[in-house]
C-alpha cells in the first residue's frame, strides 16, 4: 500500500533518480549535463546513501532541488544506527564500516531530512489534456522494499504486481536494473543506479519521464562523472578499499 503524500501536480517531464548511496558526484554531473530545475519535478527511489562518502552533499542536493524522495534498505539501516539500535546486518565488516561511517559523518539537517522521507510516495499528475496519471513510488517493489525487480525479471512477475496497484506508472529502484516495461496496463520504470552501477560501466544511470496525453515516454542516460574524486574521498577517509575498486569499475564486489 502506498503511503506518503498524493500531491496534486501539472508536470510532464519528470527526472527519474534512484541508488544515489551517497555519491554526490555522481549527482552533480548528472545536473551538470541535464539542469535538474528545468524538470517539473524529480522523484528518488531511495537509498541514497552509503557507500560513497558524500551523505550531507547528496541529502543537501535532494532538499535544495525538492526532491520527492523515499527510504531505502540502506537508508534504513543508517537511521536504526542514528537510533542507537542494535547493529547485526550486513555481517560483513566491510560493508559495517560504510555504514557506521555514513551514519557518523550525518551532520543535523542531514538527519532531518533523512527522518522526514517514507517508505513510497503517490502523485498524481495531469498531462495537456488534462488526463490523471497515478505515479507509484517504489524502492524495491510495490508489494516488498526489498524484492528486486531486474530487466529480466519475468514478465508474470510484472503482472501480478500490476494487479496491485491503482497506478498507471510505478517507479521503483533497488535492484540498479534499468528498464521499461508496460504490462497490464502498467508502466514500470526503474532508472538504475545514479550513484553505484553494477554492470561495468561505472557511469551514473538515470531516466527521463515525460507525458503528454496518451503517450507515456522514458529515456534512460548514462553519464560520466569525476570518478577519481569518490575514490580520493574514499582513500583521504581510509575507507575500505574495495569500495574504490567498485566505483572505478562499475561493480559489485562484495
Amino acid at each position: 500500500m502506498l503511503t506518503g503524500v498524493t500531491t496534486p501536480l501539472i508536470p510532464t517531464r519528470i527526472l527519474l533518480l534512484s541508488d544515489i548511496h551517497g555519491n554526490y558526484p555522481a549527482l552533480a554531473a548528472i545536473d551538470q549535463e541535464l539542469d535538474a530545475a528545468t524538470f517539473d519535478s524529480i522523484v528518488n527511489c531511495g537509498d541514497s546513501l552509503v557507500y560513497a562518502p558524500f551523505p550531507n552533499e547528496t541529502l543537501g542536493w535532494l532538499l535544495r532541488h525538492k526532491v520527492i524522495s523515499i527510504l531505502g534498505n540502506t537508508d534504513k539501516k543508517v537511521i536504526d544506527i542514528l537510533k542507537g539500535q542494535p547493529f547485526k546486518k550486513p555481517k560483513n565488516p566491510e560493508k559495517r564500516i560504510m555504514y557506521s561511517s555514513t551514519a557518523k559523518a550525518l551532520d543535523e539537517a542531514g538527519r532531518r531530512a533523512l527522518l522526514t522521507f517514507g517508505e513510497s510516495e503517490s502523485l498524481v499528475l495531469h498531462d495537456s489534456s488534462k488526463k490523471q496519471h497515478r505515479l507509484g513510488v517504489f524502492h524495491g517493489s510495490p508489494t516488498d522494499p526489498e524484492e528486486f525487480l531486474f530487466a529480466d525479471t519475468p514478465d508474470d512477475r510484472f503482472h501480478e504486481l500490476a494487479a496491485t496497484v491503482d497506478c498507471r506508472i510505478v517507479v521503483t529502484g533497488h535492484s540498479h536494473s534499468p528498464y521499461h516495461k508496460f504490462l497490464s496496463g502498467v508502466h514500470f520504470i526503474n532508472p538504475g543506479s545514479a550513484g553505484r552501477m553494477f554492470d561495468g560501466d561505472p557511469r551514473a544511470s538515470c531516466a527521463i519521464l515525460e507525458i503528454a496525453e496518451e503517450r507515456v515516454e522514458v529515456h534512460h542516460l548514462r553519464i560520466g562523472y569525476d570518478i577519481a574524486e569518490v575514490v580520493a574521498a574514499i582513500r583521504r577517509q581510509q575507507l575500505p578499499e574495495i569500495y574504490a575498486t567498485m566505483y572505478l569499475q562499475g561493480r559489485k564486489l562484495n
